[in-house]
């Protein structure tokens, strides 16, 4: 191994300057205390951004790969649509694909779209459809805002940062820190097979119980996406 090698590197992001800062893989940066502080200021500052939503939205995620002329790309677009028409603003991680065509259906319904940017080395930035837009360097202060300022998740086709979103939701709808709060799969053909195994092999192997599978909703409907939506916020209490 060459000395280059061996020497450390300057961090790629905040995230792995956090979280490799006791490594010797890269130069760290900061200390604890100025770490500390520049989290506060980045959660506070998606509070500050997203408290005029009052929490009536729907974070939508999907690929960031799924190209405009695509089907899903028409499906994700009319969801957003459909839930800016029954007065919800549209949140999203702000990329391309999936996220832009929702942000797109945001627009289309005339409601509000936000869009949560992540700092990630080689990211395209924000698409063009994001009326509010947000920058995270932590993903962990950017997922507060998807969960906190959203009233459901809909998720659709995606890859491993859909199914972090998905799973992460699921975790806390199952262990009660959020409740009245639906999760949408939508695109059955995409994601059945995953339903499927989690049956097969976690349920039938006592690994989870049958109520936490049905947290999750499977539709390839747009209207049964709204009516999923609208039918947990009657649960919800008034707001004062």
């Amino acid at each position: 191994m060459s000395d280059e090698r061996l020497r450390p590197r300057d961090p790629h992001s905040a995230d792995e300057e956090l979280l490799e800062a006791d490594t010797l893989a890269i130069v760290s940066q900061l200390d604890d205390a100025a770490r500390v502080r520049r989290m506060a200021a980045e959660i506070e500052m998606g509070f500050d951004r997203l408290r005029p939503l009052r929490g009536h939205a729907v974070s939508i995620f999907g690929s960031a790969r799924t190209p405009a002329d695509s089907p899903e790309y028409a499906a994700g677009r009319t969801v957003a649509r459909r839930l800016g028409e029954e007065g919800f603003a549209i949140i999203t991680g702000g990329g391309p694909g999936l996220m832009e065509a929702a942000n797109r259906g945001a627009l289309d319904a005339g409601a509000l779209s936000v869009g949560l940017g992540i700092d990630l080395p080689g990211e395209p930035g924000l698409n063009p459809y994001v009326g509010i837009p947000l920058e995270f360097h932590y993903f962990f202060a950017r997922k507060i805002m998807f969960v906190r300022y959203a009233r459901a998740f809909v998720v659709l086709p995606g890859g491993i940062g859909t199914g972090d979103e998905l799973f992460e939701a699921w975790t806390l709808v199952q262990t009660e820190k959020i409740r009245h709060f639906p999760i949408v799969l939508f695109g059955s053909d995409y994601w059945g097979g995953l339903l499927d195994w989690m049956r097969e092999a976690m349920l039938a192997g006592g690994k989870v119980s049958p109520g936490d599978l049905d947290i999750v909703h499977l539709t390839d409907d747009p209207e049964e996406v709204c009516r999923i939506v609208c039918a947990a916020e009657e649960l919800r209490p008034p707001a004062p």
